[in-house]
C-alpha cells in the first residue's frame, strides 16, 4: 500500500525573524508563525490522516500540535518525534547572521564573498556547498554531502517502516531539510541545481512506494490550495 506523505514545514520562528541561521538550535514560533499555521492547520481540518509525526525539534512539535488539534477528521494519538527529520545542522554556524555565514561558505567554495545562497549554490552544486559549509565551520561540524544525504535515506526508511499500514500522514520538518528532500526526490529538480525555499507553513506531498521508492509529488503548496 503506498502512502501519500504531507511534509508540513514549521511556522516562523524568532531565528527567522532575526535572520539567523537555524539548523539544530531552536527558537520559538512567533505570533505570525503561528497565526499563519492556524491558516494552513484550517486549510488540512478535512483531510484525514492515519497519524502525524514531528521532528524532534520544539518548533516543530509546537507545529504539528496545531495541526492535530485543529483537524476535525482524524483520531491522532501521541505524536511520534523523529530526529531523522530535523533540520541540516550549520554546526559552528548555528544562530550566527545568516547573511555572513554565507559570505563564509562562498570563500570556502571558491566564487568569492557572496552572499546569495542560490547563486552560491547554482555555482557550485549543492553537494560542493554541502563540503564547503563543513570547510568553512570552524569546527567543521556541519553535515556534509554524505552525512546529510545518509540521513535523508534513512529518515525515508523510517517513514516506510513506520507507515506500512497507513494511506495518509503527515510530518512537521524544516525549510532546508524539506529543499533538500525535493532537490534529491522531486523530478522537477536536477538534483543538483537550486529550488525555491519552501514557505514556512507550505505543504509538500510526496509517495511513499511499498517498496520503499519515494517521491515528491508538490513542492512547496499553499494548504489551502491543494
Amino acid at each position: 500500500m503506498a502512502t501519500e506523505i504531507y511534509i508540513v514545514r514549521h511556522g516562523e520562528t524568532m531565528f527567522n525573524q532575526l535572520n539567523k541561521v537555524q539548523g539544530w538550535c531552536d527558537s520559538p514560533l512567533t505570533v505570525k508563525g503561528i497565526n499563519d499555521l492556524k491558516v494552513t492547520a484550517n486549510a488540512l481540518s478535512q483531510v484525514r490522516f492515519d497519524n502525524m509525526y514531528s521532528s524532534d525539534l520544539k518548533r516543530a512539535i509546537d507545529t504539528v500540535h496545531l495541526m492535530k488539534d485543529a483537524n476535525q477528521v482524524s483520531e491522532i494519538g501521541k505524536i511520534k518525534k523523529l530526529p531523522e527529520f530535523r533540520e541540516v545542522f550549520f554546526g559552528s554556524f548555528e544562530g550566527d547572521d545568516i547573511e555572513e555565514t554565507w559570505r563564509e561558505v562562498a570563500l570556502a567554495a571558491g566564487v568569492g564573498p557572496q552572499t546569495d545562497v542560490t547563486k552560491i549554490i547554482n555555482q557550485v552544486g549543492i553537494y560542493e556547498f554541502r563540503e564547503a559549509t563543513k570547510k568553512a565551520d570552524p569546527r567543521h561540524l556541519a553535515e556534509n554531502k554524505k552525512e546529510l544525504d545518509e540521513r535523508m535515506v534513512r529518515a525515508i526508511d523510517v517513514l516506510h517502516e513506520l507507515t506500512k499500514n497507513e494511506k495518509r500522514v503527515l510530518i512537521v520538518s524544516h525549510g532546508d531539510f524539506i529543499k533538500t528532500l525535493a532537490i534529491k526526490y522531486w523530478n522537477q529538480s536536477d538534483g543538483l541545481h537550486d529550488i525555491i525555499f519552501p514557505n514556512n507553513g507550505s505543504v509538500t506531498r510526496g509517495i511513499l512506494r511499498d517498496n520503499g521508492n519515494f517521491e515528491i509529488v508538490d513542492y512547496n503548496v499553499n494548504a489551502e490550495d491543494m
